[in-house]
């Protein structure tokens, strides 16, 4: 089954805005729609010059051309679930991850960079955690927008207390075959929100919710933003978490970098009384995301180990029998 190529997720620009205009509503409005057909969209915040991801992606291939011992270093850093780094697998068969587990903090990136690159690199090591500060703005407004389209802005204050911040460089190797190769197999994501920037070497597909597969084709000033299972569950599944995949074609690598959102350790993922009602049921039971994640992990390769579509495990785990 391939991707419907005369279609592209929509994008949205979420620059510079107020909210409370008029700007601002005709943007939530753009993006609410896109978070329920989609589940994905192209953002433009021109608050982030191009140039800073451009510096980030353009260190990566350094990065990856080390060797595995060397970037397996950066496990002994990690203290996350799918932290540190992810070789190539059969699920990834053409795809390598490195972690930086709090961004946030200058000391904690040049420590990994120091570990990888000795006598390390100042510059990237600010261009990540600079990077990361203004793509967590980013997602702010977002989070605020759709909080706004369901009426349950007053838990924004608790979303911004509530989530930490992860970064993510990836590399998704070209493949032999002409014809293209799986670089990473269909799943969801189990965070809040992913954001990507990439070089432009195209390759990540969606499903909508009416099951049409979709290319998400950035341009240089897009941010594509996918929604995870946690804020489908946190939503009582009003945001819609997409299937996607990685299709390898052609013969450049593509190296993206991604912000990744995720709920606090003890953090009760539960949707608001005000989102359930007779049309729309509760979908999960309350859980703990990173018990969530652990579970995913102890279970992936038995239940991973032909396609991810059959096994969902936010429904596995907590879905509420109606």
């Amino acid at each position: 089954m391939g991707s419907d190529s005369t279609l592209n997720v929509p994008e949205i620009d979420l620059s510079n805005l107020k909210p409370g205009t008029t700007e601002w509503e005709s943007a939530r409005s753009q993006l609410w729609k896109a978070v329920e057909e989609y589940g994905c969209f192209r953002a433009v915040f021109k608050q982030i010059p191009q140039e800073l991801p451009n510096a980030i992606l353009s260190e990566l291939k350094e990065l990856f051309d080390l060797p595995i011992e060397t970037k397996m270093r950066n496990n002994e850093i990690s203290e996350l679930a799918y932290g540190g780094y992810v070789g190539k697998t059969a699920f990834g068969p053409l795809y390598e991850s490195i972690g930086f587990d709090d961004p946030f903090n200058l000391e904690k990136v040049e420590k990994l960079i120091n570990a990888l690159l000795p006598p390390g690199k100042p510059d990237f090591c600010k261009n990540v955690h600079g990077f990361t500060k203004l793509m967590s703005e980013l997602e702010n407004v977002i989070v605020r927008m759709i909080m706004e389209s369901l009426g349950v802005e007053k838990y924004y204050e608790e979303h911004l207390n509530s989530v930490f911040y992860s970064l993510r460089v990836n590399k998704y190797e070209a493949p032999e075959n002409d014809e293209g190769e799986v670089g990473l197999k269909i799943h969801k994501d189990q965070d809040v929100m992913t954001i990507l920037y990439q070089n432009q070497v195209d390759g990540l597909e969606v499903e909508t919710r009416d099951g049409k597969w979709v290319d998400a084709i950035p341009s240089p000033d897009n941010f594509t933003v996918v929604i995870g299972e946690s804020l489908h569950a946190w939503t009582n599944g009003l945001a819609y978490s997409p299937y996607h995949r990685v299709t390898m074609r052609g013969k450049t690598d593509r190296y993206s970098t991604g912000l990744f959102t995720a709920f606090k350790e003890g953090y009760l993922v539960k949707a608001p009384e005000m989102l359930v009602d007779e049309e729309h049921p509760l979908l999960y039971k309350p859980f703990d995301h990173f018990e969530f994640l652990k579970m995913i992990q102890r279970d992936a390769e038995k239940f991973y180990a032909a396609t991810a579509k059959p096994y969902i495990p936010l429904i596995a785990y907590y879905g509420v029998d109606v």
